[in-house]
């Protein structure tokens, strides 16, 4: 009975030292740079965590939000359109709660900018941010729990280990090359890579009307169309547009927001018109209470680039039916910078009517 009470004794403080360890080593290494810029660091494409740490350890006065649709832009390339030292902070599939939020604790760091491409979808209802299994409040909070969450986690200390061999000259080469077979995530060298399509692209692969067809074909299949309005409904979607952004913009007065609606295909639109009627009502319902709220802001700078037609109508320029290749990426950079398809203030939906012409008129090209 002595020697089994000395074994478990023995296997608890085992336990404890590697525990411990553990904690040290990601303290010491800090991959995400929690508590120390790192000229060494590596980052990570998940973009909920990364965010907390970039945050904390970059110089930025602009912070650029998004999802998907923005997820590719490359910060070098924001701030030469734009004169500016931007952050990217795009999450893919994020919602208003968590872009708000996310934002705030960028503006509390020091941002007096906000670029923010404002997609109708992410004011679908969910989870209070509090509760969002998702993001980790407390890791970006920096309280005593989310530290110890990232001190004591185990996919941390895995991450610190490979920084640290990685670290090592002889190793540096090999393990570069091996890391994306690897099971870990803090494997790119450089932040302007943080989820940016690589440089030698193949644009014409991934970026044509046959896929944009093919995808408008697939999401209005009988048997997934109803899918096109999932989670839309346009009193919950005021209510967070109200309380996420117009909230965040009234509490920083002092913060320039530049806000623009994405350059969606045609076919987004009538892929509602064909086959949920009901869900585009909701869409450019919502999207003109958002213009009129927003351009009565005067720290708000609305820009609205869905009826270009020269790009949304050359299916060519994208690989589904909403996200663009990086050369429109460019372009919406040179829109922001020169204010072209800004919304005046005077007639807020100008640009939603002339979108609702183009969605009526419009004739699906047969493949």
């Amino acid at each position: 009975m002595r020697g089994s009470f000395t074994s478990l004794k023995r296997l608890l403080l085992a336990s404890l030292v590697c525990l411990l360890g553990a904690a040290v080593l990601t303290y010491a290494v800090d991959p995400l740079q929690l508590f120390r810029p790192s000229p060494q660091a590596f980052y990570s494409d998940d973009t909920r965590v990364q965010n907390a740490g970039l945050i904390r350890s970059q110089s930025f006065d602009t912070a650029f939000m998004g999802t998907s649709l923005a997820i590719h832009f490359r910060q070098s390339d924001i701030d030469r359109a734009l004169g500016v030292q931007s952050l990217k902070l795009a999450m893919t599939g994020s919602n208003s709660r968590q872009q708000a939020f996310v934002l705030d604790q960028a503006i509390g760091r020091g941002a007096k900018r906000v670029i923010w491409a404002m997609d109708d979808f992410i004011f679908v209802d969910a989870a209070d941010i509090e509760a969002d299994p998702y993001l980790s409040v407390d890791l970006y909070r920096g309280t005593a729990r989310g530290i110890a969450s990232y001190l004591f986690s185990a996919a941390m200390a895995k991450e610190s280990l490979f920084s640290l061999l990685r670290s090592v000259p002889p190793l540096q080469q090999p393990l570069a090359r091996a890391a994306p077979y690897l099971p870990v995530k803090f494997a790119l060298d450089d932040v302007d890579d943080i989820y940016a399509l690589p440089r030698d692209f193949d644009i014409a692969r991934d970026y044509n009307a046959s896929r944009t067809l093919a995808a408008f074909a697939y999401i209005t299949s009988p048997v997934r169309s109803r899918f096109l309005g999932e989670g839309y409904g346009y009193e919950a979607m005021v209510r967070h547009f109200e309380q996420d952004a117009v909230g965040l913009i009234t509490r920083h007065p002092d913060v320039s927001f530049d806000i623009y609606f994405p350059p969606y295909s045609i076919l987004q639109f009538v892929a509602m018109r064909d086959a949920s009627p009901q869900t585009l009502k909701i869409v450019t319902d919502l999207t003109a209470h958002i213009a009129e709220r927003l351009t009565k802001l005067p720290n708000v700078r609305l820009h609205d680039f869905r009826a270009i037609k020269s790009v949304t109508h050359d299916l060519n320029n994208y690989s589904d039916v909403i996200h663009h290749s990086p050369l429109i990426d460019a372009k919406v950079l040179g829109w922001l910078a020169s204010g072209e398809y800004r919304v005046d203030p005077k007639t807020p939906t100008a640009s939603l009517d002339e979108l609702k012409a183009q969605v009526e008129a419009y004739r699906v090209p047969q493949p």
